[in-house]
C-alpha cells in the first residue's frame, strides 16, 4: 500500500516505548508504506538510533516540542499546545505530507484538534467514533461510540453512510449491511428520533437491514451498527466489563484445586485459540469519521501489537479512499429528506 502515516510518538500511557516498535512492525509488514514519527527531540533521537538505516526514506521524523497530557482538557490542548505531537501529526495530514494520523493520546483533545485543523466534510454535521467489535461472523463496526451524546435522525443517517463507507474501505465489502440499534426489531419500536432515523435509512439506498437489538451486535446481524454516542459508549463499556468478568471467572475456576489445574492444561490449546479470537488488541483503532482526513485513535493503554493494528487500520482507510467514498456517497444523498 502506497500510503504515509503520521504517528504521534508521545501519545498514550506508554509513549515511544509502544509507538516505536509498533511502527517498526508496521513498516516491516508493509514494504511500500511510509511513516512519519512525531515527537519530542529526545524521543526521536533515541528512535533514530534504534531504527538505524533499516527503512531508509520510508521513515521520517518530525519534531514537536509539546505533549498533550491524558487528562488535559480539549480546550487547553487546542489553545496552549499548538506544537504538540498530536497536533503536528494532524497538521501533516492537512498539508498532504501524510495520508493519515494515529494517536493513542487524549480522545477529547484528538477529536477537538482534528475537527479544528481538518474541518468537516460537506454535508456531515458531526464527527463520529467508529470501532470494530468481534462477532460470530467476523466483526461489526459500531458508531457512534461517544463523540455525540444527543443526535438527530439526520445525524444517525450520516453515521450509517460513514460506517458503510468505512467497512467498504477497510473490509473491502461492496454493499455493507447497516443496522439501527434499537429496543426491538419492529419499525414501530424506539423513540421518535430512532424511528425517524429508520425511515431515513430505508430511503437512503444503503443496504439497510432494519433494527438490530443489543444481542444482535455479537451475532453479526449487520456489518455496521448505528446508534448515538450515549448508547454506543454504554454498550461498549458494558461489553468490555463482561469480557473482563468472564476472563476472571475462567481463571478462578481453572485455579480451583489440582484437578481443575490439570483440566486447564488439557484445555490450554482451546483456550489459546479462544483468546486469539476475542483478543481486543486485534480490534484496536477507532476511526474518527466525518473529517477531511483520516485520523485513528488507539486505546491509551495499547501495547505495541495493538498500536500496530491501529496504524494498519489508518493506512487501509487512507489507501482505499475512505474520505472520497464518504464525500461521494453524501453528495448522492440529496434526494433523502434530512430530519
Amino acid at each position: 500500500m502506497d500510503v504515509t502515516v503520521a504517528i504521534d510518538c508521545m501519545g498514550g500511557d506508554h509513549g515511544a516505548v509502544v509507538t516505536v516498535p509498533a511502527t517498526r512492525g508496521f513498516l516491516r509488514s508493509h514494504p511500500r508504506a511510509k511513516a512519519v514519527l512525531v515527537g519530542r527531540p529526545e524521543a526521536l533521537e533515541q528512535a533514530k538510533g534504534e531504527f538505524g538505516d533499516e527503512f531508509g526514506d520510508r521513515l521520517n521524523f518530525q519534531v514537536a516540542a509539546e505533549v498533550v497530557d491524558m487528562d488535559e482538557s480539549p480546550v487547553s490542548a487546542m489553545k496552549n499546545k499548538k506544537d504538540s505531537s498530536m497536533r503536528v501529526a494532524i497538521e501533516l495530514v492537512k498539508s498532504g505530507r501524510a495520508d493519515a494520523a494515529v494517536s493513542a493520546g487524549n480522545t477529547g483533545a484528538l477529536m477537538a484538534i482534528s475537527r479544528f485543523v481538518l474541518k468537516m466534510l460537506p454535508d456531515i454535521d458531526r464527527p463520529a467514533i467508529a470501532s470494530a467489535l468481534p462477532t460470530m461472523k467476523g466483526r461489526s463496526y459500531v458508531l457512534d461510540l461517544g463523540a455525540n451524546v444527543d443526535c438527530s435522525a439526520a445525524h444517525l443517517l450520516q453515521f450509517g453512510v460513514m460506517g458503510a463507507m468505512l467497512v467498504a474501505a477497510i473490509e473491502h465489502t461492496d454493499r455493507p449491511t447497516v443496522g439501527l440499534l434499537n429496543i426491538g426489531e419492529e419499525a414501530i419500536k424506539g423513540n421518535e428520533v430512532v424511528k425517524q432515523a429508520g425511515e431515513l435509512l430505508r430511503a437512503s439506498g444503503l443496504n439497510f437491514v432494519g433494527n438490530v437489538e443489543g444481542d444482535d451486535i455479537y451475532k453479526g446481524a449487520s456489518d455496521v451498527v448505528v446508534c448515538d454516542g450515549f448508547v454506543g459508549n454504554v454498550a461498549l463499556k458494558t461489553s468490555e466489563g463482561l469480557a473482563q468478568m468472564l476472563a476472571s471467572f475462567l481463571r478462578e475456576e481453572f485455579g480451583r484445586g489440582l484437578l481443575s489445574k490439570c483440566a486447564a492444561l488439557v484445555a490450554l490449546p482451546v483456550l489459546k485459540r479462544f483468546k486469539r479470537r476475542v483478543d481486543h488488541r486485534i480490534y484496536n483503532g477507532a476511526v474518527l469519521l466525518g473529517l477531511r482526513g483520516v485520523v485513528v485513535k488507539s486505546h491509551g493503554s495499547a501495547d505495541a501489537f495493538a498500536f500496530e493494528q491501529a496504524i494498519y487500520r489508518a493506512a487501509e482507510a487512507a489507501s482505499n479512499q475512505l474520505i472520497e467514498r464518504i464525500g461521494e456517497r453524501m453528495a448522492a444523498m440529496d434526494g433523502v429528506q434530512q430530519a
